[in-house]
């Protein structure tokens, strides 16, 4: 039984959140550190962390000509809407508002990222920040209705769009076991929204960071931490929606979503290592050629088994 809306839900799940994100910085540290030869220790794993009071003290990056209210509307929105995404994931037996169109609530959260980047992209009113701003469009434009077919999915095979009953309806099965395309798409699309590893490509070194590069200070804090922010909410929701919610053997339902939170995280920071980063046109031709088609008939699966015979 999911109890909802209790106050300490309220406070705890962005407390969570954030530890997750940290755990999340930690690793990617850790395998840099790996792969640069050097030992991986918990001080350099935690060394990323050290940047943030040196951004709080820093002076904000001031140009001539930028608009400086939509520039800190967008930084803003991208942290506050992982944040606000996190309000339907149920945690064990607990969520912090159970609403009956929760896979909605999330995917406009996402969306609203849309805006937020490109505001922070465009505000500054500078070619490589626009640039940038513009190739994450081009990017969501990509992997979002994909995206949105693998969140159908999930829905239809539970025939809810509240995110409780999705966790509740895989008892015995599942559902990244009969929908692994659909899985791998959310995974996907998780890498896309928090724009880090092969989707990286609106902060792009080869146009001196992007929508990051005319940041500094708590700005750029702001925006490095909501792609954290965002690949720790997507992780936990990939638990309901396609890895059984709570449910399993021996564990309270808190510490088995726990669990598989990290090992989804640990799996997306491992990825976005080990894959380039993707050009905007190519990724854009293999997702209407060939994710979007194959999402869509990915979504047909769980339609026709819920017609039944």
């Amino acid at each position: 039984m999911v109890e909802a809306g209790a106050w300490w839900t309220l406070p705890v799940a962005p407390a969570l959140l954030l530890g997750l994100a940290v755990l999340a910085v930690a690793g990617d540290a850790a395998l840099d550190d790996r792969r640069s030869g050097r030992t991986v220790t918990p001080a350099g794993a935690l060394r990323p962390l050290l940047a943030v009071p040196r951004a709080l003290v820093a002076q904000p990056r001031r140009l001539p000509a930028s608009d400086r209210r939509l520039w800190r509307v967008g930084v803003i929105t991208v942290p506050v809407a992982a944040v606000l995404s996190t309000l339907v994931i149920p945690f064990g037996n607990h969520v912090v508002a159970d609403l009956s169109v929760g896979v909605v609530w999330f995917n406009a959260m996402e969306v609203l990222t849309w805006a937020g980047l490109w505001l922070a992209g465009w505000g500054p009113d500078a070619a490589f920040s626009l640039v940038g701003g513009y190739r994450f469009l081009a990017q969501g434009l990509a992997y979002e209705l994909p995206l949105m077919f693998a969140l159908i999915s999930a829905a239809t095979g539970a025939q809810s769009l509240r995110v409780t009953d999705i966790a509740g309806a895989q008892y015995g099965l599942w559902y990244a076991v009969w929908m692994p395309f659909a899985f791998a798409v959310y995974l996907a699309g998780v890498l896309a929204f928090s724009f880090l590893g092969p989707f990286a490509y609106p902060a792009g070194r080869d146009i001196a960071g992007g929508v990051l590069g005319e940041t500094s200070g708590v700005d750029r804090l702001l925006l490095q931490a909501g792609r954290w922010l965002w690949l720790a909410a997507g992780a936990a929701m990939a638990v309901p929606l396609f890895l059984g919610g709570g449910a399993g053997p021996g564990l309270p339902a808190w510490a088995w979503s726990l669990v598989k939170t990290v090992l989804v995280l640990a799996l997306l920071v491992w990825v976005l290592r080990r894959l380039p980063v993707l050009r905007a046109d190519r990724y854009v031709e293999v997702a209407w050629v060939v994710l979007l088609p194959a999402a869509v008939v990915q979504a047909l699966v769980p339609a026709l088994v819920s017609l039944g015979p």
